[in-house]
């Protein structure tokens, strides 16, 4: 006899309970409270979260910065979403192990993170039996690496386990309780392309391939990467991902036959635009509350940082990269800071507020510190060089292979630290003429540290040579948050001004 399970999945929630857009001021079809307005609980239902949900958000800045009951609001709002299980994402420890613990005691979902010890409030496993006698064993794991990311004092006393080893092993303990289906809930993605098999990453960070393929679990629901795809089966196990920010949710239903077939179709439904109003009476007065926080002045900027167009701002610098930078330089304590801009950007006053950050750092990336030479500096900047084209009249304009197929002003990087002259009358990959640091001409054999974001670090958009480079450290925090952190803690700043690009045309 066939059996049916329904599943409502979301992973990497980052704060986005509200059906807000807090860059632009207005409502959005999505967040929390609107994907919750689509989930029902028939007794054969579960729903479920993978991890990620306590930080990224003005929100949940605000609640973890300057109000007293924190973590509590976000177990309240997990709670009115009819959640039963949950797994940890590696942003969930950025606040530390006391705000953790009370966020999970307050939870009516029980936390499944069996490869994370010395953590009240969190088991290996569950097995759950639905209305129509169907036994579910689920198994939560996050990615390994969360040491690697979090500062020590945040997960003091706790131990991270091998998440593909500890999958294996909760995989085992499972069956032998019996249960018809199993479900691995992983806040981790995919080291190869879910289509092609194709090597996306040598690391074991994402390690969601490797589990399809070596164990047999039934059913994979994955998160981190913020790459949404469904309806995939890789090696007899039925997988997806939500996309981040609550922007849509996994619908996974589900079939088992008499003889432990089981078969899966998901999809990635739209949040709506309908809130609910249980979640409206706690949402609205914080969200008021939020407004008058982040277009209050947080700080002062001793000049206005109002953007250029994008090619007037590659070739003559831009001030918003410079402060960006120099607020990753003090975060890191690199030699170097790289930095881009997204292709429209709101800027900043000289009064500057948490929506002006929102607005002007819109990417979704952390910062990673690398090892790099001369010659990789001279490969990427012989990248961004590539962004100039000159005209007919030997003036520049923006390559068009910055502009199609798609825009990607983005793709241009701003360096801070060591001083560069190109000259774009000379052949794309020979207009790098000079690479200075403190004055003189950089050595081919004297290394430096760079901070840059977690995209470019990977190499995308071109600077692939990136992802070879040693990487030295790598902070959990997004680099909006950074931004904001660094005014919070120097409310009168001057931004360096120096030149660090000529451009000769």
């Amino acid at each position: 006899m066939d059996r049916k399970l329904t599943i409502f999945f979301t992973s990497d929630i980052h704060g986005y309970f509200a059906p807000t857009d807090y860059a632009n001021n207005c409502r959005a079809d999505a967040g929390l409270a609107n994907c919750a307005a689509n989930f029902m609980d028939d007794g054969n239902t579960l729903i479920l979260d993978g991890g990620d949900t306590l930080q990224g958000s003005p929100f949940t800045y605000w609640l973890y910065s300057r109000t007293e009951e924190k973590s509590l609001i976000p177990a309240k709002l997990m709670n009115l979403a009819g959640f039963h299980f949950i797994t940890l994402g590696n942003h969930d420890f950025n606040y530390g192990v006391k705000e953790l613990e009370r966020y999970l005691e307050a939870l009516d979902a029980k936390c499944l993170c069996a490869n994370v010890e010395g953590l009240r409030f969190n088991d290996r496993y569950a097995i759950r039996t639905l209305d129509n006698g169907l036994r579910v064993g689920i198994c939560g794991v996050t990615s390994q690496f969360v040491p690697n990311w979090e500062k020590p004092e945040n997960i003091a006393g706790l131990t991270f386990s091998d998440a593909f080893e500890t999958a294996r092993d909760v995989l085992a303990e499972m069956k032998k309780e019996k249960v018809d289906l199993t479900i691995c809930l992983y806040h981790g993605g995919f080291e190869r392309n879910t289509d092609t098999g194709a090597l996306l990453s040598v690391t074991t960070e994402n390690e969601g391939w490797r589990i399809c393929q070596e164990l047999d679990y039934d059913i994979l629901l994955t998160g981190h990467q913020h790459m949404p795809f469904a309806d995939k089966c890789v090696n007899g196990t039925w997988t997806c991902q939500p996309p981040d920010k609550a922007r849509q949710y996994i619908r996974m239903d589900v079939t088992a036959d008499g003889d432990g077939n089981v078969t899966a179709h998901s999809k990635l439904c739209p949040a709506g635009d309908v809130t609910p109003e249980r979640f409206s009476e706690i949402l609205d007065p914080l969200e008021e509350q939020l407004a008058a926080f982040i277009d209050a002045p947080l700080g002062h900027i001793d000049v206005a940082l109002l953007p250029d167009e994008p090619l007037a701002r590659a070739l003559n610098g831009s001030l918003i990269a410079d402060f960006f930078n120099q607020v990753q330089l003090e975060a890191s304590g690199a030699d170097l800071s790289c930095t881009s801009l997204a292709n429209s950007l709101r800027g900043f006053s000289k009064d500057v507020t948490v929506r002006d950050v929102v607005a002007s750092y819109v990417f979704p990336n952390t910062l990673k510190t690398i090892r790099v030479d001369r010659a990789v500096l001279k490969k990427a900047l012989e990248r961004s060089a590539a962004y100039f084209e000159l005209d007919e009249n030997g003036l520049p304009r923006v390559s068009e292979s910055f502009l199609v197929p798609i825009i990607q002003h983005y793709n241009f990087d701003y360096i801070s630290g060591v001083e560069t002259t190109i000259d774009l009358r000379r052949a794309p990959g020979e207009r790098v003429t000079s690479i200075r640091w403190k004055g003189e001409e950089l050595p081919p054999d004297l290394s430096l540290t760079m901070c840059l974001n977690s995209y470019r670090a990977s190499g995308a958009g071109g600077y692939e040579f990136y992802a070879e480079c040693e990487t030295l450290r790598e902070q959990p925090e997004e680099i909006a948050e950074l931004i904001i952190s660094y005014i919070d803690r120097h409310p009168q700043i001057t931004v360096d001004e120096t030149k660090w690009l000529t451009v000769l045309y």
